[in-house]
């Protein structure tokens, strides 16, 4: 069975780990998501669970606006070709289904199967959002906070200049 948020929230509060949580209507979207924030302070942020042509499993984090070049990602995290991980494997290793994508479902992968990326701008912001487990929610964690999270898990993040900033529209 896949962690709960009540065991994910313990987990951090055995960390010392504060987190401030703000409940909403589900969302599937990054446009959706950008609906619900209203006022929450931070860096939001989106998730890409992958898979590379050799079965390795990785995970892109990174401001929502922001974009991911899956062409060009994989020369700069040290991949194969990349495409979107299946469903079923996103719930079979991080407990998640998609909508739901975060790095707190890495407390699901015992196995440490994923490789996980924080893109550098993304952990430039002091605060970072994420969904706790599902996409009914929205929890704020300290970007410092968020690293040491994915440590006591057993995995090493690695912070890669990832993604590129969206382009402003020009008026």
């Amino acid at each position: 069975m896949p962690a709960t948020e009540a065991e994910l929230f313990a987990h951090l509060d055995r960390l010392g780990i504060t987190t401030t949580t703000h409940r909403h209507d589900p969302v599937f979207t990054v446009e959706q998501a950008q609906k619900v924030h209203g006022d929450m302070p931070g860096g939001h942020c989106k998730n890409l669970f992958c898979k590379d042509e050799k079965g390795a499993l990785w995970l892109i984090c990174c401001l929502e606006d922001d974009r991911v070049d899956l062409k060009a990602a994989p020369a700069k995290i040290g991949s194969k070709r990349l495409s979107f991980g299946k469903p079923e494997l996103l719930m079979a290793v991080l407990g998640l289904e998609p909508g739901g994508v975060t790095p707190f479902g890495l407390i699901n992968d015992r196995e440490r199967r994923v490789t996980v990326i924080l893109d550098q701008r993304m952990m430039a912001e002091p605060l970072l959002n994420f969904h706790p487990l599902h996409n009914a929610a929205t929890t704020a964690i300290a970007s410092a906070d968020l690293t040491r999270f994915i440590e006591s898990l057993g995995h090493a993040p690695r912070i890669v200049a990832v993604a590129e900033p969206a382009l402003q529209s020009q008026a």
